[in-house]
């Protein structure tokens, strides 16, 4: 009890102390200004964000924009598009906290006062306004106007402007076609030559025609003045005369008469000399392709060893046709293997093989040139040590395998689309159920015919994918003596370059033969990688051990699905150093992805 008393009155005379002590400090006038400052700063404070918050609603002259929802047409400003994310936003992509919720306002009211060209709202928050993040959803509407007003003049080279979305099959037919023979029409190269005639017209003004009604009534009227014009041309989505060559290729594969006495054939087994991958492969018989065309023979691949296993049944076993439709018919093939038994037919010439020509036509003959020098004219969209490849050796050759193996791969087998759909279900399916599941539940609903939209229209759309997509390829392993070898560290970095511009992309499509790249993707936790569950390779073994430890199956299956997944994709980085990037890149360019461009940390050696 006295201890506990003692302790008591302890306690309250060091209060009193403290008190007092405390007293004579708060009298002292240096300790008054500090407490006055606080007081201010916190008042400050409380301003500065309500001001912050209710910032994102503002008027400029009869017009009201919200925060939430800028008017990127309403004004004719610059947007800055290019600039990189700035520290002083604190702008991340993370899970939302109440910070990021306050984060992401601020973001949203700087993009609003750039779209009014506020200079005095930067002034405050002391950033420029090219520290401002890529707004994905706005456009520059004066650079872009600049551009269209460009293109939609005509200049000596006959260049054309494009407006229409979408290959030949999203449209009407011919709709490029003509839209671009129409262009060519309406804009005569002279105005000023005697020859030409017009039709001037008012728009129709009769009381109850609406404004559906007049333009209907014009194009009557554009009927009435337009003249025959034909204009060639390519697809702008596309290296040029993608379309044209396909299709082209396609009939001289698939003559009407396979039995006519004049055919000649080239016959050629894939190549299986050790060391060679698929990649050499397909580019082998692309070569083979270039020497058929250029000698009008049908050229017919045989033994493909990669197909030589269990999952190819019956004839498809040992042939290309295991995973895409032949290069050529079956009676075409037919007469080929029956014209090979004859002797006659190989002393004729109706009939060759790989063993007539020599490795140098093979892999660097020449390129057929019924088409013209389309290369002469193909849009730089490659990046190689951070300038566009505007020009190089093997424009031609680069040019060429991509048609020969677009052709080659133009339709995939039965069996190649199952192997396709259950990398893209192991990848995305969760994603897909998650949409799925969004509209309602499922086990509910009553399933219903088809209807014939959905049977004739809908059923030709591609398969879902979350987008947008990035395809990295990283080669390694032994290919160092063919080509600079990097880390996936620059790949990394030039993902982040493109994601800078496309702040929307944060997903990739792995693909990669090293146990180490799949590994270290993780360390990237800002991406989501997708990839096929394989064993990868560990080491500097090399690519044929590698294959021979998985089997010959998966050692073929699981490549080229990575392969025709990479080529869905919306934008690439890869090496194009190797011959499996050169032939990634070959479908993007004639795919329609001519834009997406394609960024590589080497090039290729004969460049």
């Amino acid at each position: 009890m006295e201890a506990r008393g003692t302790s008591g009155i302890s306690m309250k005379s060091l209060e009193r102390v403290v008190s007092d002590k405390a007293l004579k400090l708060g009298n002292s006038f240096p300790c008054q200004i500090c407490v006055v400052g606080f007081l201010c700063g916190i008042c400050l404070t409380s301003l500065f964000l309500a001001a912050l918050t209710s910032i994102g609603t503002f008027e400029l002259a009869a017009f009201s924009f919200s925060s939430f929802s800028p008017p990127c047409n309403s004004t004719s400003q610059i947007i800055n598009m290019g600039a990189d994310i700035d520290m002083k936003l604190k702008w991340k992509n993370k899970a939302e906290t109440e910070e990021e919720n306050d984060q992401v306002n601020l973001l949203v009211s700087a993009w609003d006062n750039l779209l009014l060209n506020n200079e005095d709202y930067f002034k405050k928050l002391g950033i420029s306004k090219s520290d401002v993040p890529n707004a994905p959803h706005l456009e520059n509407c004066e650079e872009r106007t600049r551009a269209r007003e460009r293109l939609d003049t005509r200049i000596s080279n006959h260049t054309f402007p494009s407006w229409i979305n979408g290959g030949d099959e999203d449209n009407y037919p011919l709709t490029r076609r003509v839209q671009r023979e129409i262009w060519y029409h309406q804009h005569p190269l002279d105005c000023e030559d005697k020859s030409l005639r017009f039709l001037v017209a008012d728009w129709e003004t009769l009381p109850g025609f609406g404004i559906g009604a007049q333009i209907a009534g014009m194009t009557g009227l554009l009927a009435i003045a337009i003249n025959e014009n034909r204009i060639n041309g390519g697809d702008e989505d596309n290296y040029p005369l993608t379309r044209r060559v396909q299709r082209e290729i396609w009939y001289h594969q698939h003559p009407l008469d396979c039995e006519d006495k004049s055919l000649k054939f080239l016959v050629a087994d894939w190549e299986t000399l050790p060391g060679f991958g698929i990649g050499a492969q397909i580019a082998g018989m692309t070569g083979l392709l270039a020497i058929a065309i250029n000698e009008n023979r049908v050229l017919v691949s045989n033994y493909y060893n990669r197909a030589d296993h269990d999952g190819c049944k019956g004839s498809a076993r040992g042939s290309w046709s295991c995973y895409f439709l032949p290069e050529t018919s079956k009676e075409c093939r037919k007469r080929a293997f029956e014209a090979m038994k004859k002797r006659e037919a190989w002393e004729r010439g109706t009939v060759t093989g790989k063993q007539n020509y020599s490795t140098k036509e093979i892999w660097s003959g020449h390129i057929p040139k019924r088409w013209g020098k389309p290369w002469s004219y193909m849009r730089p969209t490659t990046e190689i040590n951070g300038s566009l490849l505007t020009s190089h050796r093997k424009m031609d050759r680069r040019w060429w395998r991509a048609q020969a193996v677009r052709y080659l791969m133009r339709f995939q087998t039965e069996y190649t689309c199952g192997l396709v759909n259950v990398a893209r279900h192991s990848a995305f399916g969760k994603e897909a159920a998650e949409i799925v599941l969004s509209a309602g539940g499922w086990r509910k609903k009553k399933k219903k015919k088809r209807s014939e939209i959905e049977e004739s229209v809908w059923s030709s759309h591609k398969p879902w994918i979350p987008r947008p997509m990035l395809s990295v390829h990283v080669r390694m392993g032994d290919k160092a003596c063919e080509m600079r070898v990097v880390a996936l560290e620059e790949y990394m970095r030039l993902a982040d370059r493109i994601r800078e511009r496309f702040p929307e992309l944060n997903r990739i499509w792995l693909s990669t033969e090293m146990k180490e790249v799949v590994d270290g993707s993780k360390e990237y936790g800002q991406w989501k990688f997708y990839y096929t569950e394989v064993a990868r390779q560990v080491g500097n073994n090399s690519m044929a051990e590698y294959e021979a430890s998985l089997g010959r199956e998966m050692s073929t299956n699981y490549p080229l699905v990575n392969f025709l997944m990479a080529s869905e994709a919306d934008f690439f980085v890869g090496a194009l150093g190797s011959t499996w990037c050169f032939l990634i890149d070959g479908m993007r360019n004639t795919g329609g992805k001519v834009m997406s461009g394609f960024l590589s940390v080497n090039k290729d050696r004969f460049w």
